[in-house]
């Protein structure tokens, strides 16, 4: 899984589920806000701790999940 350096997994935070640099956003919870056409500029102003990046590698994640 190299270059999602913000893609982390945590036995304690969110049950070890893919979050955003260790916070208790979950990776599912953005592919799901951008699935259902929520805007970018939206979601950062919603979660002011995320980033773009954050963003950008969630949907890679997400992509690199779908080949496996």
């Amino acid at each position: 899984m190299l270059g999602f350096d913000r893609i982390t997994f945590d036995p304690k935070i969110m049950a070890g589920q893919a979050c955003i640099r260790g916070m208790r956003i979950p990776v599912s919870l953005i592919l799901n806000l951008v699935a259902n056409d929520k805007p970018v500029n939206e979601i950062l102003e919603e979660y002011p701790d995320l980033e773009a990046e954050d963003i950008r590698q969630s949907l890679l994640y997400a992509a690199w999940l779908a080949q496996e």
